[in-house]
């Protein structure tokens, strides 16, 4: 157990199959999530599935009989973001599957965010209606239009109480801007412009503006042949509008200032470890790839997940990382077999919680690893069906590489590769996590006494 969390207890499970009403659990592969995230004050949760839906759950109001404890998040809206698409020019298909999702704060009742596929990144806004208009002159009360033959006399409209209803409408659509496909799209701490990227280029988009946008960043050489790494993930800083970094296949982060230059074809700084020859083998440029990369909530540290590990940056020393934690070293000497089934080009994701004290990342076998930044300390919990009654404390797991295994250890050899957890979220200001695991999305909160 990390101190300063207490002990992590499941606060709910939802399974998105019963969620649409089937029973069945993975029914389809349309159910999988693919993207995971909290608004900025946590109220709110949206996860994407490879179905093009977005799902918001709403936390409850905390309960008069529990004044310390708040409530469960409870579904809020569901409605299709994406749809199914042909590029009959490049005779290729556009998958619905939401890759991304970036909420903006709330400035009025209804609340914004961004969503994307592999091609077209989406503006949505999300309201309440809990009143309707009646007593219009030119229409009946069915909605058909009247004769103004016979109107005869002047009524002014009164609103209505009705239920409530929430409401999902596209507000902007920016398509046509991405050869390849989006990996990451991040908003900018202006507020008025965000990023999207895909595997050789950055753009940069006004929210007002849909059918034009900045390249800020082209790693595309003219011969593709020379082609030699891809950007995995970007993301702008949390204060600064003109700083962002970006990371590519070969395991380096790039930090661009767009005071420098309107394209960043030259980087600020450069982030790369030395690989230490004793380590090289014919998976080091697999297993060095970056996954993901997010700045602390301080704007002074980069994290990276690679395959098997997650680094904290300093922004002010390029040439090692600070920390290093070790996801699932144990997997080191499984890796040809990793590389067989594909794992190996799994992409997981990493989080910080609000004070930038811990970080989270998935594992296989439906496990995740959080490590303690202030003590060093680190655990291992898992996501399951098994261990799904609410309240219930989560035991710490342990894998065992060799020798005699203990009654709770799980052996190395027995993990399961298809239960994956690679998307996670954390509540911005409290110990509450989410963890998607294929089509079920876990809820954890920290125990209060």
């Amino acid at each position: 157990m990390i101190p300063g969390l207490g002990a992590l207890t499941q606060d709910t499970l939802w399974c998105f199959s019963q969620l649409k009403g089937t029973v069945e659990i993975g029914a389809t592969e349309a159910d999988i999530i693919s993207t995971v995230e909290f608004n900025h004050t946590g109220e709110l949760l949206a996860t994407g599935d490879k179905g093009g839906r977005v799902v918001i759950f709403q936390r409850e109001q905390e309960s008069k009989n529990q004044v310390h404890r708040r409530g469960e998040y409870n579904v809020y809206s569901t409605f299709q973001s994406h749809e199914p698409e042909f590029d009959y020019l490049k005779s290729l298909e556009i998958e619905e599957k939401i890759n991304k999702i970036r909420w903006l704060p709330q400035q009025n009742a209804a609340y914004f965010l961004l969503s994307t596929n592999d091609k077209t990144v989406k503006l949505w806004k999300v309201s309440e209606r809990d009143k309707r208009p009646e007593g219009y002159n030119l229409k009946d009360e069915e909605g058909r239009l009247r004769d103004p033959a016979t109107i005869t006399t002047l009524r002014v409209p009164v609103l209505r109480p009705m239920d409530l209803m929430v409401e999902a409408t596209p507000r902007r659509v920016f398509a046509n801007a991405h050869t390849y496909h989006i990996n990451s799209i991040s908003v900018n701490s202006d507020y008025e412009t965000y990023m999207s990227a895909d595997d050789l280029r950055i753009n940069l988009w006004n929210f007002e503006i849909t059918n034009q946008s900045f390249n800020i960043v082209d790693i595309k050489p003219a011969n593709m042949e020379e082609l030699t790494e891809v950007i995995t993930a970007a993301e702008f800083h949390p204060h600064h509008c003109n700083t962002f970094v970006y990371s590519s296949s070969k395991g380096t982060i790039r930090l661009c200032d767009m005071r420098a230059s309107a394209l960043c074809d030259r980087h600020t700084k450069f982030f790369e470890e030395p690989e230490d020859p004793s380590n090289r083998s014919f998976f080091s440029e697999i297993i060095s790839s970056i996954s993901d990369v997010k700045f602390s909530h301080s704007g002074r540290c980069i994290m990276t997940r690679d395959y098997l590990t997650v680094k904290v940056w300093d922004l002010n020393m390029e040439n090692r990382p600070v920390e290093t934690y070790q996801v699932h070293d144990y997997l080191r000497s499984k890796l040809c077999s990793l590389y067989e089934n594909d794992c190996i080009f799994d992409k997981f994701e990493c989080v910080w919680n609000g004070s930038d004290s811990v970080i989270m990342t998935g594992s296989y076998n439906n496990f995740f690893r959080m490590f303690d930044r202030n003590t060093k300390r680190d655990v291992t919990l898992e996501a399951s069906r098994e261990n799904s009654k609410p309240r219930a404390i989560l035991k710490p797991r342990k894998v065992c590489v060799g020798g005699k295994r203990r009654k709770d250890e799980i052996s190395v050899d027995s993990l399961d590769f298809s239960k994956k957890i690679l998307h996670t979220a954390w509540h911005p200001s409290e110990n509450i996590i989410a963890v998607a695991a294929t089509n079920n999305l876990y809820i954890f909160q920290d125990k209060v006494n």
